[in-house]
């Protein structure tokens, strides 16, 4: 995929997704991804785009957004912390969201 904008914070990216229509707010759950209305299975979403920040002196300030699509059109945005802070766990159900170009 290929990237065209960089945002230089968490919010800026977010904004800039929900100006796209990605309103709803994912979490990790479980075996899934949840929102307001229920869960998803990572084979029932797509990612669309990502975003990595790296905090430049502490590694809590490390972060990834995901602009995530399920399969009946529902768009949203799940962040997550990565490196030291993720959980291996997390990172594997997030390894088995398919990837599509936007």
């Amino acid at each position: 995929m290929e990237r065209k904008v960089h945002y230089g914070t968490v919010a800026e990216a977010l904004a800039e997704f929900r100006k796209q229509g990605f309103n709803t707010d994912f979490r990790l759950q479980g075996d899934g991804i949840a929102h307001n209305g229920g869960l998803y299975m990572p084979e029932e979403l797509h990612i669309v785009d990502l975003y990595r920040y790296e905090g430049d002196s502490d590694p809590d300030e490390e972060a990834s957004v995901y602009a995530l699509i399920s399969r009946e059109g529902v768009k949203g945005v799940l962040v997550t912390g990565y490196g030291i802070s993720s959980e291996t766990s997390y990172q594997q159900l997030l390894e088995r969201i398919e990837w599509v170009k936007s």
